[in-house]
């Protein structure tokens, strides 16, 4: 009975130092269930963060005036987002080009000011809805498509076939909010 006392209070004393690991722990294994059905590597995966780690690093007060969003898949860079001018746009391209690793550039960017946070709000909604209808779809894994969405327009990119390409396009496509639809696709036979 004693030991049993000791046990729960050993480990009543402990749990407030490993709150912090379960949180921890949950985004790892949905990281590795992520990767797991991904059609690029493990390497790859890595990679891609990687590259988007470092384009937010150049743009961190090289670029003033420029919200840049980029997303890499499979070393491909998609850049959505507002510059000031098209100097800047072209700059922002240049420099994520000599990115280490980066293989192709796709510049979305709109020669405009700063989206507002509501327009970003709104975005993140569109996004969430054509990833939620995309659930369960019965044509392709949504794990497959990487969907992102930039004043109402949704960029869609992924390694896919030709007809999960078309299913993806169709279900953004009649998404409600979506102004139109970009794909980025990469395709695989």
């Amino acid at each position: 009975m004693i030991r049993k006392a000791l046990v729960v209070a050993t480990f009543a004393a402990a749990l407030p130092l490993l709150q912090g690991c379960f949180p921890l722990a949950v985004t790892g294994m949905g990281t590795a269930a992520l990767m797991a059905s991904d059609r690029r590597t493990t390497g790859m995966y890595i990679e891609d963060e990687a590259i988007e780690w470092k384009v937010y690093s150049r743009m961190r007060g090289d670029f003033p005036g420029v919200h840049v969003n980029p997303t890499s898949f499979n070393r491909r860079v998609l850049l959505t987002g507002e510059a000031p001018n098209e100097e800047a746009k072209k700059k922002v391209e240049e420099s994520v080009r000599r990115i280490e690793n980066v293989r192709e550039v796709t510049n979305e960017l709109q020669v405009a000011g700063n989206s507002s946070m509501a327009s970003r709000g709104n975005d993140a909604l569109v996004t969430s809805n054509v990833k939620a209808r995309m659930v369960n779809n019965g044509k392709f894994s949504p794990s497959h498509v990487k969907v992102l969405t930039e004043q109402g327009v949704v960029y869609l990119m992924g390694l896919v076939t030709t007809a999960e390409a078309d299913a993806a396009v169709e279900i953004a496509r009649t998404t409600s909010g979506v102004a139109r639809v970009v794909k980025v696709f990469e395709y695989v036979t």
